[in-house]
């Protein structure tokens, strides 16, 4: 980001606190717990599995509907955004059932918050995540051969994230397109900003290197194979003008061969984008399913 307004604090902070850019998220997130808390008591759900040891390294899961004959379901992958600080994967279960309903398997992953980790052992916490879904979701129903990783803000980085990750040097024996396609809303893909806007400095606290490391835009794209290895990315038209720019950022440095969709959704802000996701007639949740199909 070469700008001058790379160091201006009050100018960072107001294109990147979204709670301030919008008033009334707490309803939203009122919204999205009541919704999730419906979702969890109505859906057949697997809760708090264990994919690692570490904190936080646990996920759940929504099984498609089983059917005698059908082939396993395809699999969505939905990592919970917060800025990599807070928010948890059983605020998002509302997501599940629109999915499921479509016949895929929902698997939801947390992961340990900053400052007690740093953004790269995120990333590896999203690695072993998905290598466990990979390895187990056969048990439940699902297809590990159509994997899709659907990100939202944080979620979003690491979703592009794990779209990059060379898997067969995590494990011999996961594939090259472990990750068949990811659907990144109002994510961020250089992590420069971040280190000088005040509100996040303290409980990121980024390092040069851990930007230059991960950082999706400033990382070798992956390379697509067939009809794997895409990245749609999108935001709302309503987010600043930072996450806008980090939307088309990606597709600048992954190519449009990589990153075929990059569009800002009209009146969506940071929060109603996300909620769009799972609305059967919008843009974004046609999109989604045409990752998974």
């Amino acid at each position: 980001m070469n700008s001058p307004q790379l160091k201006n604090p009050i100018w960072l902070d107001g294109q990147y606190n979204n709670r301030a850019l919008v008033p009334e998220h707490g309803r939203h997130f009122a919204e999205w717990a009541a919704a999730s808390d419906q979702a969890r008591r109505t859906l057949t759900a697997m809760l708090d599995v264990q994919y690692g040891h570490g904190a936080g390294e646990t996920l759940d899961i929504f099984p498609a509907a089983r059917m005698p004959g059908r082939p396993p379901a395809p699999v969505v992958v939905f990592i919970h955004g917060g800025y990599w600080r807070s928010l948890d994967k059983s605020d998002h279960s509302f997501l599940a059932p629109a999915f499921v309903k479509r016949g895929a398997c929902v698997v939801m992953p947390n992961y340990a918050l900053c400052p007690a980790v740093t953004i790269p052992d995120i990333t590896l916490q999203m690695v072993r995540a998905l290598a466990w879904v990979y390895r187990h979701i056969k048990v439940h129903g699902g297809d590990p051969e159509r994997i899709t990783v659907i990100g939202h803000s944080a979620g979003g980085h690491l979703a592009a994230m794990l779209l990059a990750c060379k898997w067969p040097l995590v494990g011999g024996d996961l594939p090259d397109a472990l990750v068949r396609n990811a659907l990144s809303i109002s994510g961020l893909y250089d992590l420069e900003p971040l280190l000088h806007t005040p509100f996040l400095r303290d409980s990121l606290r980024l390092t040069p290197a851990q930007v230059k490391k991960a950082s999706p835009a400033r990382l070798p794209a992956p390379l697509p194979m067939g009809d794997r290895g895409h990245l749609y990315t999108v935001a709302g038209a309503l987010e600043s003008s930072e996450f806008l720019r980090h939307n088309q950022l990606i597709q600048d440095a992954w190519g449009r061969d990589v990153v075929p969709v990059c569009e800002a959704l009209p009146g969506l802000n940071h929060f109603s984008v996300l909620e769009a996701l799972v609305q059967p007639r919008h843009r974004l949740h046609r999109m989604a399913l045409e990752l998974l199909a």
